[in-house]
């Protein structure tokens, strides 16, 4: 087995010395292209032995075995002018467009149509390609490990004030879908996919169902997302024919939000819709007018759940990842909830431990899963807790999904209303119409918990930064309310 660890480490240490790359987030756009060329050649040679009429969509002179995979092949100058002047116009552009090779074509050129060959050098370009070949990714172990350091590639590249865009912990994907169980044939949505972190965790959960080819082209077809940034569009895709999706076409480089909210119709409602919407972060100028006046706003994760409530079906479930503020705020955000409550069973709220994102933020996040079609009649609220031992979690020492185990056991099941569910020190039940009463807030302490005394410096930064972000909110309701009145009076 490859150590993957090692070789990623060479690479970054490779880069850093050309003076063409600067800083992780160029590191980053240059390796996603060239893993995105080696894991297509070798997902090709693997489909070339099981499909004989199998067509590569890239030029044979320009696929990675050809011009890459040989330690003593093109270096230098003439490695650069090949890249540079042959390899990125021709799959920017001239690629098949017809049948089963043009969709294959079509990710290509989405991967390649904002990547940018940042590297000056040739010889260490060499050097990275030769480092990037000792990886096999048609062998189980070796795609397996470098899932995980994949991963780890991410976080190292995420960082707090990042627009509220944080990397989504596996153990909360994973949970979400699990609580969600996806069938085979039901549409999967993520609107803000990022890298593709719900959708990966749909493919190994529903992997339990394909036992066809049939089966597998059903699984691909039903996986649908939307990034807006080029950056985790590309990881994204490389992320999909990674977990054997070959032709990821379902994945759109776009922004959900610049589509007008009454255009959304049946045809593009889904089944079952897991994300984690950018929070914190403010959409561009104009955005909030592409939705009704009673739920325009700027902050994206508030338009994101008013869209996530109309995309879903009938009977369509969600599982949404949305920060504290959304539970107490007023304004719009309080529509949204009165919106939600009425038109869905928003029957669990998991309350997370403070610092499930850390070190990128100390929001305190919360995780809302709802069914579509009936109005709600109670909220369960479930606070997870650290596991013994455990006071904060951190990038070496992050969540993990065995963690859930507690409330797994709890769940129960939703076809008979969670009959079988109970009050205990974690969980606790609250009507709508309460919810109503106080103006539909959502942040409901724990009654089975004392008041206590804090004394831990790290809970007491989050207590600061939760009532900060209280105050942010108000503030950008005055302004709002303000900016409107200020509007009619011209």
């Amino acid at each position: 087995m490859t150590n993957i660890t090692g070789v990623i480490k060479s690479i970054q240490d490779i880069m850093r010395k050309d003076v063409g790359v600067d800083g992780d987030a160029q590191r980053i756009s240059q390796l996603v292209w060239l893993f995105f060329l080696k894991i297509l050649d070798d997902r090709e040679a693997e489909l070339e032995l099981i499909d004989d009429s199998f067509t590569s969509p890239i030029p044979e002179h320009l696929r990675w075995r050809n011009w890459a995979a040989n330690a003593e092949g093109l270096t230098g100058e003439a490695l650069l002018d090949f890249v540079n002047l042959q390899l990125f116009p021709k799959l920017k552009s001239d690629l098949p467009t017809q049948n089963e090779v043009g969709k294959r074509a079509q990710v290509v050129r989405r991967v390649f149509e904002d990547a940018i060959n940042f590297m000056k050098s040739g010889t260490l370009l060499r050097q990275v390609i030769n480092k990037i070949n000792e990886i096999d990714f048609n062998n189980s172990e070796d795609r397996h490990t470098f899932g995980a350091m994949y991963e780890q590639i991410l976080r190292d590249l995420q960082s707090a004030g990042n627009a509220g865009e944080f990397y989504t912990p596996r153990a909360v994907t994973k949970l979400i879908v699990d609580r969600l169980a996806p069938q085979l044939d039901e549409i999967v949505f993520d609107p803000a996919c990022g890298t593709g972190g719900f959708l990966t965790c749909t493919i190994d959960y529903k992997q339990q169902f394909v036992k066809t080819p049939e089966d597998r082209e059903t699984l691909a077809r039903n996986l649908r997302g939307v990034e807006k940034k080029s950056l985790p569009f590309n990881l994204c895709v490389t992320n999909m024919i990674l977990h054997g999706i070959d032709t990821p076409t379902g994945i759109q480089h776009d922004n959900t939000l610049t589509r007008p909210y009454k255009d959304y119709g049946d045809r593009d409602r889904v089944h079952v819709i897991a994300t984690n919407p950018p929070f914190g972060g403010m959409e561009e100028d104009g955005i909030e007018n592409n939705f009704p006046a009673h739920l325009r706003t700027r902050e994206t994760a508030d338009l994101f759940m008013a869209l996530i409530i109309k995309l879903l079906r009938v009977n369509g479930r969600a599982g949404v990842v949305l920060p504290d503020g959304f539970l107490f705020g007023e304004g719009v955000k309080a529509t949204i909830k009165k919106d939600l409550i009425e038109t869905c069973n928003l029957h669990t709220l998991v309350r997370l431990p403070n610092g499930v994102f850390s070190p990128y933020t100390g929001i305190k996040t919360n995780i809302l899963f709802f069914t579509k079609g009936q109005p709600t009649k109670d909220i369960w609220f479930y606070e997870q807790q650290y596991p013994p031992g455990v006071t904060s979690y951190n990038k070496t020492k992050p969540m993990r999904f065995e963690e859930f185990e507690g409330l797994r056991a709890w769940w129960g099941e939703e076809a008979n209303n969670f009959r079988s569910r109970q009050e205990n020190q974690h969980a606790w039940k609250v009507s709508a119409a309460d919810i109503a009463a106080t103006g539909y807030s959502l942040d409901r302490k724990n009654p089975h918990e004392a008041e206590a005394e804090i004394h831990d410096p790290g809970l007491l930064l989050a207590a600061y930064a939760e009532s900060q972000n209280r105050v942010q909110s108000i503030r950008d309701q005055l302004k709002a309310i303000l900016s409107e009145a200020l509007g009619r009076g011209q």
